[in-house]
């Protein structure tokens, strides 16, 4: 396999654009890319293109790279569309790559874009909560509510998930309280993940939410399934982001800072025993061996909080700390800007945002800059080594893609 750079990134700003389709928001991201890169769109000879919603949300289904790639004045090249849920864009990714490390293609396109934002929002819920296995999920969620009021005592109301709200964060709050209760973790803890991603957030140009709050205004905002709070959920969105690919030996024919990509993994969950490793566990310890580099040489990692209990899980998960010690992690400040480890320092899907085809792409985005020094406000000094980890869908409590990807300079 040959040697992969990323040379050029780009993406939009993520939010509610009702007035903004599909085409419009890939335009903008693939021609941010190219520009970024310093290539015309002849020289790309493949592209990939990560959408999970477009089908139930606008109708557009089975050859949405083609539809709006056209439209920019790109065409003949092989495209391939990829649908995997949240992990839509950065399995796109990973094709592209292969792509190019495979020697078939020198220069390559990895592109994700959503539309989830709909005037009836229960279409974007409903779509949102296809990602799971439908026959198996009502049991799951009266489970789960059952759960919530018997061993909580009192909670978000019995109605609402998948119509005024995501299934997944009646998901994600089962997987919290079991983590309360095995090892301690606090609602406060959870709530810190926030009160850091939102100040990240606020200095994102590209978020969709740039508010700071306080612990307490996250713990005080509405409740949505205990102990999720608003401000502790990541919200729907549209926006896309893009990267350009090349091989190796040719990265420096277009910029003097290549992004190498160092390991690209990708899996599915499977069934397995409590105290075995799950998904994210497994991927991420493919893509070490896959790099070399161990979870103490990353600095900077950009990770799926679609909640702040799912991001303070991966701090365990991902072998920056040993399992039960996330609370502490972040009580510590380890993953701040400040920190040792800063994480998603880019707001993270609960302040950037999260349509869920553009997630991917957009943390690899968010690494680029960071790697290039090129970040800003929020630019984390002397980072040179950058993770990412991008789940998607559910099935039996896992996710149900995941992917994990390193970068370096």
């Amino acid at each position: 396999m040959r040697d992969v750079a990323i040379v050029g990134a780009g993406m939009t700003r993520f939010g509610k654009f009702l007035d903004r389709g599909l085409k419009d928001l890939a335009k903008e991201a693939v021609e941010g890319a190219l520009a970024s890169a310093g290539i015309d769109k002849s020289a790309l000879q493949v592209a990939v293109v990560g959408n999970a919603a477009a089908g139930l949300v606008t109708g557009q289904e089975m050859v949405r790279a083609q539809v709006v790639l056209r439209e920019i004045g790109i065409g003949g090249i092989p495209m391939v569309n990829t649908e995997n849920a949240c992990a839509s864009s950065s399995t796109a990714f990973q094709l592209a790559w292969l792509y190019v490390a495979s020697g078939m293609y020198d220069v390559g396109l990895a592109l994700g874009m959503e539309k989830l934002y709909h005037e009836d929002k229960r279409r974007s819920f409903a779509a949102i909560g296809a990602a799971v296995d439908v026959e198996l999920m009502q049991k799951v969620i009266a489970q789960m509510q059952t759960d919530q009021m018997d061993k909580v005592g009192r909670g978000a109301s019995k109605s609402g998930a998948g119509q005024s709200r995501s299934l997944f964060m009646d998901i994600y709050a089962a997987l919290a309280r079991n983590h309360m209760r095995r090892y301690g973790t606090t609602k406060e803890q959870f709530a810190r993940v926030a009160v850091k991603n939102h100040l990240n957030g606020s200095l994102n140009p590209h978020a969709q939410y740039r508010e700071r709050y306080t612990l307490q205004e996250i713990l005080d905002s509405p409740l949505v399934a205990e102990p999720l709070t608003r401000l502790m959920c990541s919200p729907i969105g549209d926006g896309a982001a893009a990267v350009v690919l090349c091989a190796g030996e040719k990265a420096r024919q277009f910029t003097t800072k290549p992004v190498w990509v160092k390991a690209s993994t990708l899996g599915s969950g499977q069934d397995h025993g409590p105290d075995e490793p799950g998904i994210s566990e497994r991927v991420a310890k493919a893509a070490y061996e896959m790099s070399g580099i161990g979870p103490d040489e990353i600095d900077i990692a950009e990770v799926h909080d679609a909640s702040a209990p799912a991001e303070l899980i991966l701090y365990e998960e991902l072998g920056f700390c040993a399992p039960g010690e996330g609370g502490r992690l972040i009580e510590s400040g380890y993953v701040t800007l400040e920190g040792k480890l800063p994480i998603n320092t880019s707001g993270g899907l609960i302040a950037k945002g999260h349509p869920v085809g553009a997630t991917g792409v957009a943390q690899i985005y968010e690494v680029f800059l960071q790697l290039r020094g090129e970040a800003g406000d929020r630019q984390v000094r002397g980072a040179k080594v950058g993770l990412t980890e991008n789940g998607g869908g559910m099935v039996r409590n896992e996710a149900a893609a995941t992917s994990v990807h390193i970068l370096s300079v």
